[in-house]
């Protein structure tokens, strides 16, 4: 028997988080475990609740919600020893597809149950924050830091479609407003300087619902996949963002894959615009300039 503290995100798909949560609370005190409610009217609320509760002798914090939901459980547990599942209810779910994590409810509580009675798996989690600073956000999947962050922050204020389809429309009204922006990226092992379309710091191949911008990371090597993506027209950036749905857009030899333990992603004012506020796992991060590091085997998962 274990004491699990299970935050819900009450807006996660479109209400299906509160309906999701309820099964979640029933099926693990049917399965003998001593739950802790600690949903709240908002997410940051539940957050707040998961924050104090997480020095409560927890044996596990569960999560119920979609990307956004995990990046805030992230930020409760990364570093702190305690382990946390993910049951997905949100409309992207790309963390838990990244992990393996079922859809449904029963399988993902199976897995969860598993690990809880054998043992947590230790993965990577990414430290981000503005260079020199020592105020840091973690985050699990993907850090955006161009027309993916500006797509990104529209998808957010779409309330429909679900998933993909949702990053797709949001992708179609940013293309009009598109201009290059202008980057230094610098990694373990040089700098990447370039007028460009899209930079991103991989830790799990897929974001924006399912669309596979880094399909080699994994997230237990110690490594971000840096995918940096250089000047490209409306029309060539449309065909860019189509082509992720297979991870065929690597093949293009304006797009580069940099493996590096840490990236500090600045503006180049000489070369195009400044790119716009960046997203990790969906989240608002901040502006430019940042510094991602990966932190390895800083979080334990019941997988």
């Amino acid at each position: 028997m274990s004491h699990l503290g299970v935050m819900v995100n009450p807006a996660a798909g479109l209400g299906r988080g509160v309906r999701t949560g309820r099964q979640v609370h029933a099926a693990l005190r049917a399965a003998g475990h001593v739950v802790t409610d600690l949903s709240a009217p908002t997410l940051a609320q539940a957050t707040d609740r998961a924050r104090g509760a997480s020095l409560q002798n927890l044996d596990g914090l569960v999560v119920v919600g979609g990307d956004g939901a995990v990046h805030l459980a992230v930020n409760v547990v990364a570093g702190t020893g305690l382990p946390l599942g993910i049951v997905p209810a949100g409309s992207g779910n790309d963390i838990a597809r990244s992990l393996g994590v079922p859809r449904r409810v029963p399988e993902a509580l199976a897995q969860i149950d598993r690990a809880l009675r054998a043992a947590p798996h230790h993965i990577d989690a990414v430290e981000v924050g503005a260079p020199g600073r020592e105020a840091v956000e973690w985050f699990l999947g993907v850090l955006s830091c161009g027309l993916d962050a500006a797509v990104n922050a529209r998808a957010n204020a779409y309330g429909w479609p679900k998933g993909h389809a949702r990053y797709l429309r949001a992708v179609v009204g940013e293309l009009p407003r598109f201009r290059p922006y202008g980057y230094r990226v610098t990694l373990d092992d040089g700098t990447w300087v370039s007028a460009g379309t899209l930079v991103a710091a991989a830790n799990t191949p897929w974001f924006g619902g399912g669309l596979r911008i880094a399909p080699d990371a994994t997230l237990d090597d110690g490594l971000l996949d840096v995918v940096v993506a250089g000047p490209f027209s409306r029309a060539g950036t449309a065909g860019i963002f189509h082509r992720l749905y297979a991870g065929t857009h690597l093949g293009h030899p304006r797009i580069e894959v940099h493996r590096s333990r840490s990236v500090v992603i600045e503006h180049e004012p000489s070369l195009g615009g400044h790119p716009p506020v960046a997203f990790a796992d969906g989240e608002r991060i901040g502006p430019l300039p940042l510094h991602a590091r990966v932190v390895p085997a800083a979080l334990q998962i019941l997988v």
